[in-house]
């Protein structure tokens, strides 16, 4: 078995889809192990996309992250990393293959509604900046 995290972003929370995409990732075999719905602060947000502060979006990424309630996750299966990434699609909903989940919900390039770590590495920072080891199931 294999843990990824993932996050539920702020316009896929507003829009009340959260529901509905953990129905997906139960359906494509993920056990979900951990989660919550959190409202991050910028100064959080800031800290978790850390890798990207010196990329052009940075700060509107941030902004947009703490603007509303997210809904973190740990969720496990074997190949989880390459296989939730699968689910999700494209960054880009436009450029998302039908059946993902960005292609279904996101809206866009910056509102895409999923995160999803990218390696184990990412995995291993991400899912403990959000839960501790009595938060996982």
């Amino acid at each position: 078995m294999e843990r990824t995290f993932a996050i539920i972003k702020p316009d896929a929370v507003e829009r009340k889809i959260t529901g509905k995409i953990l129905e997906k990732i139960e359906a494509a075999g993920f056990t979900i192990v951990g989660m919550k719905r959190i409202l991050l602060s910028k100064e959080q947000a800031m800290g978790f996309y850390y890798v990207h502060k010196e990329r052009p979006f940075y700060d509107e990424l941030c902004s947009y992250m703490a603007r509303s309630p997210v809904v973190v996750l740990a969720i496990e299966k074997a190949n989880a990393i390459a296989d939730w990434r699968e689910l999700m699609g494209a960054t880009n909903p436009a450029d998302a293959e039908e059946g993902t989940l960005r292609k279904e919900f996101g809206i866009s390039l910056g509102e895409n509604s999923v995160h999803g770590s990218d390696s184990p590495e990412s995995a291993a920072y991400e899912i403990p900046y959000f839960f501790n080891a009595l938060e996982l199931v």
